[in-house]
């Protein structure tokens, strides 16, 4: 029997499950091999149990937490897909401002007054703390990156079809500038997550004259001290660095004197 994949989504924009459906010159062969039995940008069936599930977004609420809970008890091999799903992604930053607060920020004063004298209304807009999925499930194995990269998903896919575990190389982003023979974004005085970032990506936004901003997360071997300290060489202020760490890694610099 072909094994069966699904795919869910959670709070995302969907753009890595698009990025999949744009491998069209690879997906029909791939779709010869496998029973593809949930995947809501594409089709509506749905299956009791799966071989590989496939999950894109971040956990934001209870009933998040019983619906991710549901599909690992269902699934063989759980893979998280994308930024959100693997670090939290831009929606984490909330975690770091009360939901009050950032409910004033967005919709204003008048909003905000609601909300305190009316419990009910703000039970629509509260939410518990932004997490990626492994702070609730144990994850198999990571796609990363905002979006995800198709040539490791081809990876993936052909890893497991073949019974074996797919390798992604702990290496800093910064490799794979050196590789495309960059300029380094530091020496302009930018901030740059490169040197703590997985890499993996061909240092696309690099390559575009932009700055690696962490989307693919932080290396587990990362010296967070050094780089808090390069940055600072090059005259890049604390508050800066805090920003950055916070944008796409959902992280605080805590205990680093940032």
């Amino acid at each position: 029997m072909k094994p069966k994949v699904a795919f869910f989504d959670f709070s995302s924009c969907e753009g890595c499950q698009l990025a999949i459906l744009n491998c069209e010159d690879i997906l029909l062969d791939i779709l010869n091999l496998v029973d593809l039995v949930e995947f809501r940008m594409a089709l509506t069936e749905t299956a009791p149990r799966y071989d590989v599930a496939f999950v894109e977004g971040s956990i934001h609420r209870d009933e998040d937490i019983e619906r991710i809970l549901d599909i690992r008890a269902r699934s063989t091999y759980l893979v998280a897909l994308g930024a959100c799903a693997c670090i939290g992604n831009v929606q984490a930053r909330s975690n770091f401002v009360a939901p009050a607060v950032n409910y004033g920020e967005i919709y204003g004063e008048e909003a905000r007054n609601r909300v305190q004298v009316d419990p009910d209304y703000w039970d629509l807009w509260s939410h518990t703390r932004v997490r990626p999925i492994d702070a609730i499930v144990k994850v198999d194995a990571y796609l990363r990156g905002c979006p995800i990269v198709p040539r490791e998903f081809l990876h993936l896919v052909k890893s497991l079809l073949q019974g074996t575990q797919p390798f992604f190389p702990p290496n800093a982003v910064c490799v794979d500038c050196k590789m495309n023979e960059n300029e380094c974004v530091l020496e302009r005085g930018l901030t740059c997550m490169g040197p703590v970032t997985w890499g993996g990506c061909d240092s696309i936004c690099i390559n575009s004259g932009y700055v690696c901003d962490g989307c693919r997360g932080t290396l587990p071997h990362a010296n967070v001290e050094a780089h808090i300290e390069l940055m600072r060489e090059h005259n890049i202020d604390d508050r800066d660095i805090r920003s950055r760490y916070r944008l796409f890694m959902g992280a605080e610099p805590i205990g680093r004197g940032v």
